[in-house]
């Protein structure tokens, strides 16, 4: 069971929620939230990961626009979490993911680990683990980042990647059409690209709507596999 934490970020103090493994983590793992915030479904992936043995932090990257964001998966929620996202901004989102991997790699420190760390993200949280990866250098797997495309349009990012990133996607995902899907692979060739049998959030366990189990846990086992290769 994890608990909230601050993390000094440079746009403020940022609630994060810390879950940690036991004495000796495997590495660290900075969760990365859909539009909805650092609610008990990402609260529940942050326990998951640290059960699998990473120190993991999930920072609530609205905080500097609004403090202790948690949205419903309703219309409502859905468009608040939008105006969020345009009035954080990707760049300012990458600055808290960079401030919680310090956070990590001192948090290791302390443990005598290993200071390698990773991200996973999910959603609007797809496309910032993968800028993770190949601005901040942080191995990273994206779950079905729907605003990816803008970024593989750009020769100078994807030419030279910093780290690894793993893609999982719906192949009935409505707002993640098979072209965009094949455009990964074509700008980033070296980089796996999964797709499943599933629609939007097919991870999202307490939604009905969206959740598909055999995919999830396919994309979780290979999302740690992924984690094992890279993050030693």
């Amino acid at each position: 069971m994890g608990q909230w934490i601050q993390l000094d970020t440079p746009h403020g103090a940022v609630a994060a929620w810390q879950a940690d493994p036991g004495p000796a983590p495997k590495a660290g793992l900075v969760v990365i939230q859909e539009i909805f915030g650092v609610n008990a479904h990402i609260r529940d992936v942050a326990d998951g990961y640290a059960a699998d043995g990473y120190a993991v932090l999930a920072p609530a990257l609205f905080d500097p626009v609004e403090r202790g964001v948690e949205l419903g998966y309703d219309e409502a929620g859905f468009a608040r979490g939008r105006e969020l996202v345009g009035q954080l901004g990707l760049d300012p989102a990458l600055d808290i993911v960079a401030s919680a991997a310090a956070h990590l790699r001192a948090h290791l420190a302390a443990s005598q680990a290993r200071q390698v760390i990773g991200t996973v993200g999910y959603c609007w949280g797809g496309t910032v683990a993968m800028l993770s990866a190949l601005k901040l250098g942080l191995p990273s797997v994206s779950y079905y980042g729907a605003r990816d495309l803008p970024f593989l349009e750009d020769p100078a990012l994807v030419a030279a990647p910093r780290a690894p990133v793993m893609f999982h996607f719906g192949e009935h995902d409505p707002s993640i059409k098979p072209e965009a899907v094949e455009a990964h692979r074509r700008a980033l060739p070296s980089m796996p690209v999964h797709a499943y049998p599933a629609g939007h959030a097919f991870n999202r366990e307490v939604d009905p709507k969206a959740y598909d189990k055999g995919s999830a846990n396919l994309a979780r086992a290979r999302s740690l596999a992924f984690f094992g290769e890279h993050l030693r």
